[in-house]
């Protein structure tokens, strides 16, 4: 049976104050689940990076990963438009979809945390995060 592909969304040009989070839950998932989107918890990756050329290379390859994920698991405490396009995306092509965000640090969204077709998984601190995102990984293997 091969692994569960999973598309972990991040801020990146919304602010990398969370980077160092994402290189954690990318860590724990990569032990159970192939990550199509790894780099996302590279601390030392640019936000700055951009262009037309680039912008549509990076689009290209995105919705190319969400096409081929099974899921999609989403740190959505730092604000992102990308994030949000990615969810969006990712709803429109019948992904699964679950959302994490620190209540005690943010608000999520109306639009991510009004529409029923997500996942939403609020926290308060990595410890209660991690043991939420225990359950969806274990969830991810008893539906195959």
């Amino acid at each position: 049976m091969s692994k569960p592909r999973v598309y972990f969304a991040g801020s990146i040009r919304g602010g990398r104050v969370d980077a160092s989070l994402y290189q954690r839950i990318i860590a724990r998932i990569k032990q159970t689940c192939d990550v199509l989107t790894e780099h996302v918890g590279d601390p030392t990756l640019s936000a700055l990076e951009q262009g037309p050329e680039r912008d549509a290379a990076i689009y290209a390859q995105d919705t190319a990963w969400l096409r081929e994920s099974d899921v999609v698991i989403a740190e959505c405490t730092c604000p992102s438009l990308g994030v949000g396009y990615e969810l969006a995306f990712a709803e429109a092509h019948d992904k699964p979809v679950h959302v994490f965000y620190d209540r005690t640090k943010a608000q999520l969204s109306a639009m991510i945390g009004g529409d029923v077709y997500f996942h939403v998984h609020p926290y308060r601190g990595e410890v209660e995060l991690f043991a939420q995102l225990e359950e969806v990984l274990e969830g991810l293997y008893a539906k195959r």
